[in-house]
C-alpha cells in the first residue's frame, strides 16, 4: 500500500525542523577508537572526516567502556553463555551473571533487591507504569527527563502535577493540593539532571515529603532516576543520595553512562522488586542486556567500589573543576557545580550551531541542545568530561573555545 501522501507529510515536518534549527541532523559514525598517548585520552575517527577528534560527549563518565577488565570479563560470559538471551527473563533468559549483578547492585546502594532492565529508559516507564494507578497522584519536577514524562503520559493516575525545578516549596503545595485525590503519591524526579548538572536535594525533599506522608494511605513514595549520578558523583560514586545525605524509595540508575556498559536498573524493597518483576511490562515483555553485558557491568561496580575507582572519581572531580574554571576565565556563562556535566549556556539557538561547528572543525565532539530539548532562552553546548581526559585534553577544548570569535 502507498504512503506517499505520509511522506509528504512526514518531510514537511522534518523542513520545518531544519528551517527552526530543532533537528538533530546526521549522526556521527565513528570508525576507529585510538587509545590514549603522549598525555592525550583517546581519540575518535569518524566516517567522512578527516583527522582525530577528542569527545567530550559521552556519559563514560569513568571512561570504563574500554577499561580491559570490563573487556575480558564480557568475552568470557560471551563464550560461556552465548551472545544473546534468547528470550525474556522470566521464559528463559536469566543467566547467572544476570542474577550476579542484581545482587552486586543491591548490595552497592545498600538495598534489599535490585533488578536490571534493557535499559534506563526502559526501567523508568516500566516503574512507572506498575507503580502509577488510578488511585494515584504523580508530581513531576518540570525538568525531569524525556523518560519521565513520556512514562507518566502512558499511566492513567487519578491526578498529576509538574513542580517548579527544585522548588520544595511548590511540591509542598502540590502535595497539599493532592490530598484526598488518591490513595498513593508519587514523587518523581532526576537525581542529577542531564542538561545542568544540577541536583535534587533528597534531604530537602524528603522533609516535604514526610509532612504530607500520613494524608495518603499508600504513602508517598520518593521515585528518583539517578542515572547521571550514580557512578560519577559522590566521594564514592553513588550519586545523588550520598552528595545530599537523603534517600530514594525507589531508586532507578543506568549501567550505560558511568559504569561504561548497557542496561538500566532499579534497587528497593524485596517486595518492590518482586512486584516489578511480575507487573513491569518492559520486564515482562523486553529481553535483557545479554550474560556478557552483566558481567562486564558487575566489573564496573567492582572497580568503582575500590581504590582504582576513588582514583578514577578524584581525577574526574579535578577535570571538572579545571573545564569550568577554564570557562569562566574565557568569559563564557556556565552553571558551576561538581557533576561533569558542564552546561555551557549560549542562550540562543544560531550561536550554539554556529560554536557546536567551531568545536568540531578544531576537533572536538559536543553536542548542542535547543528547544524542545530545553527551554527556550537556555539553549546550552552540553559539555561533559570524563575520568579518561587528561589536563592537555581540557586545555585543548578550552584553546578550541577561545578561538571562536
Amino acid at each position: 500500500m502507498p504512503s506517499d501522501r505520509l511522506d509528504e507529510t512526514l518531510d514537511s515536518e522534518l523542513d520545518d525542523l531544519i528551517s527552526s534549527g530543532t533537528a538533530k541532523g546526521e549522526e556521527w559514525v565513528v570508525t576507529e577508537v585510538l587509545p590514549a598517548r603522549a598525555g592525550l585520552g583517546r581519540r575518535f575517527r569518524l566516517a567522512g572526516h578527516d583527522g582525530e577528534f577528542l569527545r567530550m560527549n559521552s556519559n563514560s563518565y569513568l571512561g570504563l567502556s574500554a577499561h580491559p577488565a570490563l573487556l575480558d570479563a564480557e568475552e568470557m560470559a560471551t563464550r560461556r553463555f552465548g551472545a544473546g538471551p534468547g528470550a525474556v527473563r522470566f521464559i528463559s533468559g536469566t543467566y547467572q551473571p544476570h542474577v550476579d549483578l542484581e545482587a552486586r547492585l543491591a548490595s552497592f546502594h545498600g538495598r534489599s533487591s535490585a533488578v536490571v532492565y534493557s535499559s534506563a529508559y526502559a526501567a523508568v516507564v516500566s516503574t512507572l507504569a506498575a507503580v502509577v494507578t488510578p488511585e494515584t497522584v504523580v508530581l513531576s519536577d518540570e525538568l525531569n527527563h524525556n523518560c519521565i514524562i513520556n512514562a507518566i503520559r502512558m499511566t492513567r493516575p487519578a491526578d498529576r502535577a509538574v513542580y517548579p525545578h527544585l522548588d520544595m516549596g511548590g511540591l509542598d503545595q502540590a502535595l497539599e493540593n493532592a490530598t484526598g485525590r488518591g490513595a498513593r503519591a508519587v514523587v518523581v524526579t532526576d537525581g542529577v539532571f542531564s542538561m545542568r548538572g544540577d541536583h535534587v536535594d533528597l534531604a530537602a525533599l524528603g522533609e516535604v515529603v514526610a509532612r504530607h506522608d500520613k494524608s495518603f494511605p499508600e504513602n508517598v513514595v520518593i521515585v528518583v532516576d539517578d542515572s547521571h549520578g550514580v557512578g560519577a558523583y559522590g566521594a564514592t560514586g553513588r550519586g545523588t543520595e550520598e552528595v545530599s545525605a537523603g534517600g530514594a524509595d525507589v531508586l532507578i540508575g543506568t549501567l550505560g553512562k558511568a559504569f561504561g556498559v548497557n542496561g538500566g536498573y532499579v534497587t528497593g524493597s524485596d517486595t518492590l522488586v518482586r512486584y516489578l518483576r511480575e507487573k513491569g511490562p518492559m520486564y515482562i515483555y523486553s529481553n535483557p542486556i545479554t550474560a556478557g553485558e552483566a558481567a562486564a557491568a558487575e566489573m564496573a561496580v567492582s572497580i568503582l567500589d575500590s581504590p582504582e575507582g576513588s582514583e578514577l572519581l578524584s581525577h574526574l572531580r579535578e577535570m571538572t573543576a579545571r573545564f569550568e574554571a577554564g570557562l569562566l576565565t574565557a568569559g563564557f556563562e556556565t552553571i558551576p557545580g561538581p557533576h561533569p556535566v558542564v552546561p555551557l549556556m549560549v542562550r540562543d539557538t544560531d550561536r550554539t550551531a554556529a560554536l557546536v561547528t567551531r568545536l568540531f572543525e578544531g576537533g572536538v565532539l559536543a553536542t548542542g541542545l535547543n528547544f524542545p530539548v530545553v527551554p527556550r532562552g537556555d539553549e546550552e553546548i552540553r559539555f561533559q568530561v570524563n575520568a579518561d581526559h587528561t589536563s592537555a585534553d581540557i586545555d585543548f577544548a578550552l584553546s578550541v573555545l577561545g578561538s571562536y570569535g
